[in-house]
């Protein structure tokens, strides 16, 4: 596992979701419709629960609103409220989107693994190894965005750890999501090499223990009576997930999640 903060932009939105926590803003997590896009939303959403921060996720139409975050969306959680917006596995390229939210005064961090132009949008942070000006960061270009969105869990704990939130309040175990990074990861097709490789292995020891209740649930959908295994995640549980997002409701993957 490398430092967080290697990657550009990480310590940045960080620090902005740390002081969302603390300052117990509405935060959106606006992910996108396949397993990549529920898995990270689900983590960050379950995430800040557990810091204490409820947050709300959103999972645009498919054939209503199309891939990506669009401009009138983001808008429109400002207005309800949202003073952050966390996208996951989008908005690499959503230039005009961003430049929307930023003149409605919406800080909005891209979390993100799709490649990026030379210019980058108008982000408050745009956390991205893909980004064609990361340095480090750049050897892991493989990671999916759950992948990524974990990094960014570990940066946000170990900056609220300095902010002494932990205090009064135990620290979540970033180690017991590495069950559905397992799952996005897979169901993504990224190379299972490298830090894939240890999320996936380790995220099907979590999986075996069954205490994720919605993934527990769809094992059982799915007619698993063993541990699911790497090939269970890409042609049993990830399919499952992405039938919401694609042809049904589009949150159904992140609330079971």
């Amino acid at each position: 596992m490398p430092d967080p903060s290697i990657f550009r932009d990480m310590d940045r939105a960080a620090d902005r979701i740390a002081e969302a926590v603390r300052g117990q803003e509405k935060v959106t997590v606006f992910g996108d419709y396949d397993v990549d896009g529920a898995t990270s939303a689900a983590l960050l959403v379950r995430l800040l629960g557990d810091l204490g921060l409820h947050a709300d996720a959103y999972i645009p139409d498919r054939l209503m609103e199309g891939y990506g975050p669009s401009g009138e969306a983001l808008v429109r959680l400002g207005q309800s409220g949202s003073t952050l917006i966390v996208t996951v596995d989008c908005g690499a390229q959503a230039f005009e989107a961003l430049a929307m939210a930023r003149s409605a005064e919406v800080d909005v961090i891209v979390v993100d693994h799709h490649k990026c132009a030379t210019k980058l949008p108008d982000a408050y942070a745009m956390v991205n190894p893909n980004r064609l000006d990361e340095d480090e960061g750049s050897a892991f270009g493989h990671l999916a965005a759950v992948g990524v969105a974990w990094l960014l869990g570990a940066a946000i704990i170990r900056r609220l750890r300095t902010m002494g939130h932990f205090a009064s309040r135990p620290e979540p175990r970033l180690l017991e999501l590495l069950d559905i990074v397992a799952l996005g990861t897979v169901a993504d097709v990224a190379a299972l090499r490298g830090l894939n490789r240890a999320f996936v292995s380790q995220g099907l020891k979590i999986m075996a223990g069954r205490r994720n209740i919605g993934l527990n649930a769809l094992i059982d959908a799915a007619r698993l009576t063993r541990a699911p295994t790497c090939s269970d995640l890409g042609f049993a549980l990830g399919p499952r997930i992405n039938a919401g997002g694609r042809v049904g409701e589009a949150t159904l993957g992140v609330r079971l999640l």
